[in-house]
């Protein structure tokens, strides 16, 4: 007798790209424009291993948040061309609000577990990751 069973797999829900937000405070361009409405997608293995190269990268590590934000986030209200300068110029709370959307939104389906309430059985997710980027 097989110890291994055979179970139907379910069908996959169609993998979402792309995810829309709003910043907390917003992004004050030089005309004194505020966006608060964006999106960000999905981080390739490109986007990660690209920003190791950049000497801003080398010089400060902490760098490396900005630099893959401004490769990830790919509309900011009406700015479409997002770039590290322009993470640079966030608020800290927006900055700290786009990295923890980033770590969501990049690890979801890998830090989720089904779970039963053990009082009335009622099934649910939980996010096992931790508040912060890098915490787990």
């Amino acid at each position: 007798m097989s110890m291994w069973r055979s179970t139907a797999v379910a069908e996959s829900p169609a993998l979402r790209t792309e995810f829309a937000f709003r910043l907390p405070r917003g992004y004050l361009d030089e005309s004194g424009t505020l966006h608060r409405d964006g999106v960000m997608r999905l981080a390739t293995a490109r986007d990660e291993l690209v920003p190791l190269r950049d000497d801003r990268v080398r010089e400060n590590a902490a760098y490396l948040t900005v630099v893959l934000l401004g490769r990830v986030v790919t509309r900011l209200g009406g700015v479409t061309d997002v770039h590290p300068g322009i993470i640079e110029n966030l608020f800290a709370a927006d900055l700290a609000f786009l990295q923890d959307l980033y770590r969501r939104v990049n690890s979801e389906g890998h830090a989720r577990a089904a779970v039963d309430c053990p009082g009335c059985g009622h099934g649910f997710e939980v996010d096992l990751s931790g508040s912060r980027l890098g915490e787990s």
